[in-house]
């Protein structure tokens, strides 16, 4: 059988089964001594297992600023890009964070490499050996971005990731070397799965969105927006977990409290949106379908509090509303961007968005990710008017 072949039929697998396949996580493992294996612990945060221990402190600019430390020279510095046409249409002057040219195809890499490098110095500061292994769920891109870093440090790496995730970002996780472990598509199901893993390779579990240090590493965007446009007014993010809009919230507020951060939700997934209104965490209990699969998932415990506190609003887009401004970032940028990565345009071109005041002006898009399953985009044909 082919490697590709052996993969695909591990995926199928149970994640038992998966886990004591020959060679399952293809990673190289530092020799060890012989001991039981270790009680699963928390990475360098210590958020392992935190539904059961609820929310931990949430970080500061300080993590942020380590963060950035321990990133320099690991990712790329992406492009602040502009578009005349879409300026014309919003009626503001946009600035658009290209994420999607960031190494493994999103942000997702920032949060990823902080906490595994997290780990790496808390190893070399106490003399304790690395981690057995890393362990998440992800809907792809978290995935590609944490099997990458921890390929980069020889730390095997589990991933755990719904059935229904585009077929390009399961190959490209393999591709980095982990072992995907399949799921439902459930937030319930991700999670009880990982927790299994976790048990069952006494591996550190890395939250996709929850992990402290993978929310200080999203906020090293912010860091870069404030250095390459220092008349910002406004950054919009596209929100699923929480994990980028809280981590750049974080650093915007306590560096430039002046400027707005809004959060940009499909209606369809709209969590975030709901538990800003009613003033408690409303986790999506049954959610519908969005074309935007990487913000499927809720926000949770870590990051609820910094959007409740930080964030200064969240505005909801339809399923049009993103497949068109998808189409306006490919047709009139030459981007080929995630639809995800749409969500953000789409809310500052809705009406909604109109009743925020003329004078912001400068408006930071993050468009966060361009892994597109080309294979899928069958909604094309359904979209009328297009890019008008």
């Amino acid at each position: 059988m082919s490697r590709s072949s052996a993969a695909e039929t591990r995926t199928r697998s149970s994640p038992s089964a998966i886990l004591a396949a020959p060679g399952g996580g293809r990673l190289r493992r530092r020799p060890r001594r012989d001991k039981p294996p270790p009680r699963p612990r928390a990475g360098a945060h210590g958020v392992a297992h935190m539904a059961a221990h609820g929310a931990t402190p949430p970080p500061g600019l300080g993590e942020v600023r380590d963060a950035e430390r321990r990133l320099r020279g690991r990712i790329h510095r992406t492009p602040l890009l502009t578009c005349a046409g879409l300026d014309h249409m919003a009626g503001r002057r946009l600035l658009f964070k290209c994420e999607l040219l960031q190494k493994t195809g999103s942000f997702k890499i920032r949060g990823a490499l902080n906490a595994v490098r997290s780990l790496v110095e808390e190893s070399e500061r106490t003399g304790r050996e690395l981690p057995r292994a890393v362990v998440t769920h992800s809907s792809g891109n978290h995935g590609q971005a944490l099997a990458c870093a921890a390929q980069a440090e020889g730390i095997p790496a589990y991933i755990v990731v719904p059935r229904t995730a585009p077929q390009c970002k399961q190959d490209a996780i393999r591709a980095y070397g982990a072992t995907l472990v399949p799921c439902d598509p459930t937030d319930k199901s991700r999670a009880e799965t990982a927790s299994s893993v976790v048990q069952e390779t006494g591996g550190v579990l890395v939250h996709p969105n929850q992990e402290p240090a993978v929310i200080a590493g999203q906020g090293t965007i912010a860091l870069e927006v404030l250095e390459q446009a220092p008349h910002v007014n406004a950054v919009v993010v596209p929100v699923g977990g929480g994990g980028m809009v809280a981590g750049i919230a974080v650093a915007i507020k306590a560096l430039r409290p002046d400027v707005k951060v809004f959060a940009a939700e499909p209606s369809n997934v709209d969590d975030c949106y709901q538990s800003k209104v009613r003033g408690e965490l409303t986790p999506n209990l049954q959610p519908r379908d969005t074309i935007a699969d990487a913000v499927k998932t809720s926000i949770g415990p870590n990051t609820w509090p910094i959007i409740r506190d930080l964030v200064d609003d969240v505005v909801t887009v339809s399923e049009e509303e993103i497949k068109r401004a998808t189409w306006l970032v490919w047709e009139r940028m030459k981007l080929l961007v995630e639809p995800t990565a749409g969500v953000g345009l789409a809310a500052v071109l809705s009406e909604r968005f109109q009743a925020v005041p003329w004078d912001v002006q400068n408006v930071c898009i993050v468009l966060c990710g361009g892994n597109v399953d080309l294979r899928s985009l069958t909604w094309l044909t359904d979209l009328s008017g297009k890019a008008e």
